[in-house]
């Protein structure tokens, strides 16, 4: 079982930057793929970015390229995830996921392989 914990969240202004961390609860946090998505209330979760188990491979939504840095220490079982530029459009709740069963060069860019989730951390931007 893994146990997942978002933390970093919070209110800042528009422009601004947040780095949002994932505390894992896991023997071998290298053997998983791990990945941010965020979503609103009502509406679909959707994908932010991705790591790979060793940190070689990352890949980003196209709306947050640029601007958003993945990133994990798996001696210290973390994953973060950097925020720059934000914008009001980047207020929601964001998650963390893991997943173990990945086998391509990158974790999946969808919600329904992740096997774990954190319960989330809000973001909110003001403009």
């Amino acid at each position: 079982q893994v146990q997942l914990v978002e933390s970093g969240g919070g209110l800042v202004q528009a422009g601004g930057s947040l780095r949002l961390s994932c505390t894992a609860s896991v023997r071998t946090l290298s053997r998983y793929g791990m990945a941010w998505f965020r979503q609103d209330p009502g509406k679909e979760r959707e994908f932010v970015a991705a790591i790979s188990r060793t940190g070689d491979n990352t890949i980003y939504a196209d709306s947050v390229k640029g601007r958003f840095t993945i990133s994990r220490d798996n001696l210290k079982n973390m994953v973060y995830l950097q925020i720059d530029s934000l914008k009001p459009d980047d207020t929601t709740v964001y998650y963390c996921a893991a997943d173990r069963g990945y086998s391509d060069t990158y974790p999946p860019a969808r919600p329904g392989p992740y096997e774990y989730w954190g319960q989330g951390t809000q973001v909110t931007v003001s403009s």
